[in-house]
């Protein structure tokens, strides 16, 4: 059985944005209403602490017609008297200050940020310079006029901003989505992390989440910011320290195309936050503009926020073990210490009490699962059964939870395209000890009361189901690990279990785009890639990246593979051809705390369960975003794909 931890056997200037945001998340599409006039949208632009005179302000929409499109411009052009290939824009005052009248236009729904290119920061023009700062939702009626907030544009809010839409965007000018109404909602919920990590009426990083049971890495936001803030304060982008940030803030991080603005420099070190992290730091200076800042240089440039949650003690998150993200961006975690289950909101704000959700005779939950519903599926190792949650965390199963079809010290669920339960059970009391696979219709055992056996099942672990409901479980035993593969009637498909690729103490598995199975290697701290028939991919396991002891397994959007390592207290990441893009380190993130789970929600964050400390890490925008709940993705063959 696994060790760390064992398995677990029975035993503006007045409004605040966060205010406009949270109004306007739920609103659908409409036409394009006309220019609207009113109250403007003020703000100031500053590069480091001087104004930035003569700049380019552009208000852009993300764009809803595809991923990779420019955003669109909504200035009005006639109406701001300045255009040219971007949109329209307006000038900064001598004091940096602007003013957007009724000058533009958006759709309810639609997600807005402020783009600045250029201007003069105090040691001349500078074209280098480039600034964001996101505003989240067009309001009703397409116009800010009545909830205006005071928008203060600096380095800090360009980091927040590149980290909160970097699932989305290119570059500073390419920030888009498809139409689908889970893209929609996964860059809603992107562009509210912002007001997570930054008080936009002022520029300043929070050290706290409003909510205030998250704790955000200020001193990493405010050195990426004084990183930007070398380049944008000095003689231009042929300077040495704008030469030294585009050169090492490439679109591929050393490879790729260079920035030329420090907004689009600060979106690719979103994106490859393990790249050149010397030689960004090395840009910073002990009297930056922008402080609390690290005093030594960090692992990587991950930006993670981490959570105690149900309540701000922390009480609702003990024992963090498993994960599972749904379709409207909330989080769900289940807690061994207390045998309860949190669910936290897309900005991780409780929606769980303080003590967590609790139902019937759950004892120790192993494993969690979204349904097509967006109901959550929660399998229990204490009590061998089955707990079933509304959207709200009400329990609809029975007291004692959904029993028989084998269940015995169950270790993980997953729920397939049709909406049936299946969990590994990690041994058999019914005279089949070496354990055995259960299926569920709605509660209902399909299984017997044996599950089902076979096909070199033995002591299973971890699961997962392909697009075509195959299930396919890792059995564990340190040595001689290997994958079974069951039908969705619950038939071997091969009475000779998997064994090639470096298979070794499997603890987690994640079906990819192509319906090729990837294995996280306990034994030998490696990764396996398994076809649709079982054969290795690679006749060698991956192996680099900060793979220790790697205990969970998830697929992004894009195919790239990200790992949760007990060994390391890190996360890996891999591209889907198996080449390592995170350091020899792995993410360090913020205080990860033995990480046994994790997953990609639908803006592109990655949650983090750290068991040890009873907390969650959410690492902002570091990933692609992703088809939710993955039973869906089943269901629609979009599983390891973009919404």
């Amino acid at each position: 059985m696994r060790t760390p931890p064992a398995k677990f056997l029975p035993g503006i200037a007045s409004i605040p944005l966060a205010l406009l945001l949270a109004g306007c998340a739920g609103m659908t599409s409409t036409a394009s209403p006309a220019p609207s006039t009113g109250l403007s949208i003020q703000g100031k632009v500053h590069g480091g602490q001087q104004p930035v005179v003569g700049a380019h302000v552009y208000l852009m929409a993300a764009n809803t017609t595809g991923y990779g499109n420019p955003a669109v411009s909504t200035l009005v052009p006639t109406s701001t008297g300045n255009s040219d290939s971007i949109g329209g824009y307006v000038l900064t005052a001598a004091d940096g200050t602007f003013s957007i009248f009724g000058d533009y236009t958006c759709s309810a729904n639609t997600q807005l940020y402020i783009y600045v290119l250029g201007g003069n920061p105090g040691a001349g023009a500078n074209s280098a310079v480039g600034l964001l700062a996101a505003l989240g939702a067009c309001p009703t009626g397409g116009s800010f006029a009545t909830t205006v907030p005071y928008i203060f544009v600096n380095e800090v809010s360009t980091v927040v901003a590149a980290y909160a839409m970097a699932g989305f965007a290119v570059d500073a000018t390419h920030v888009s989505s498809s139409g689908t109404t889970l893209a929609q909602t996964g860059i809603a919920d992107a562009f509210l992390n912002a007001a997570n990590m930054e008080t936009v009426s002022t520029g300043t990083a929070l050290a706290t989440t409003p909510a205030g049971n998250g704790v955000v890495p200020q001193t990493t936001i405010n050195t990426i910011a004084n990183i930007l803030a070398a380049c944008i304060n000095s003689t231009g982008p042929t300077s040495a320290h704008c030469s030294t940030l585009f050169t090492n803030a490439k679109s591929s991080g050393s490879t790729g195309t260079p920035p030329t603005d420090t907004a689009t420099a600060a979106i690719n070190i979103a994106h490859n936050p393990g790249s050149n992290v010397a030689n960004l730091y090395n840009l910073t200076t002990p009297t930056g503009p922008f402080a609390p800042a690290l005093t030594s240089q960090p692992n990587d440039f991950t930006l993670g926020i981490n959570f105690s949650g149900g309540g701000l003690t922390g009480a609702g998150i003990n024992g963090a073990y498993s994960i599972a993200t749904d379709a409207t961006g909330n989080v769900w975690f289940t807690n061994l210490n207390n045998s309860s289950v949190t669910k936290l909101s897309t900005t991780g704000d409780p929606e769980s009490p303080p003590t967590g959700f609790i139902a019937g005779n759950q004892n120790s939950p192993n494993g969690i699962a979204i349904d097509l519903s967006g109901n959550a599926w929660v399998i229990d190792g204490g009590s061998d059964n089955l707990t079933e949650y509304t959207t709200v965390g009400a329990p609809i199963s029975p007291l004692g939870g959904y029993t028989g079809g084998g269940l015995d010290v169950p270790q993980a669920i997953a729920i397939d395209g049709s909406g049936n339960e299946w969990a590994v059970n990690f041994t058999n009391g019914s005279g089949n000890p070496m354990g055995s696979v259960s299926k569920f219709s709605s509660g209902t055992a399909d299984s017997p009361s044996a599950g089902y056996t076979g096909g070199g099942v033995n002591h299973p672990d971890a699961l997962a189901i392909d697009a075509s409901g195959n299930v396919w479980v890792a059995n564990q035993l340190p040595g001689t690990g290997s994958i079974s593969k069951f039908s969705n009637a619950g038939a071997v498909i091969s009475t000779t279990p998997y064994t090639a690729g470096g298979i070794d103490d499997p603890y987690g598995l994640a079906i990819d785009h192509s319906g090729n199975v990837w294995v996280a290697n306990f034994g030998n701290s490696t990764l396996s890639e398994l076809n649709s028939s079982g054969a290795a991919v690679s006749s060698s396991p991956f192996t680099g990246g900060g793979l220790s002891s790697p205990y969970a397994i998830a697929i992004d959007g894009a195919g790239n593979v990200w790992v949760a390592n007990s060994g390391a207290y890190s996360v890996s990441e891999f591209s889907n051809a198996g080449v390592a893009l995170s350091p020899s380190t792995g993410f360090t993130g913020p205080t990860l705390d033995l990480p046994t789970a994790i997953a990609i929600d639908g803006s592109g964050n990655v949650w983090i369960a750290n068991t040890d400390a009873s907390t969650v890490t959410e690492l902002i925008g570091a990933a692609v975003p992703t088809y939710l709940p993955l039973s869906a993705a089943i269901q629609n063959g979009a599983i390891g794909s973009r919404p």
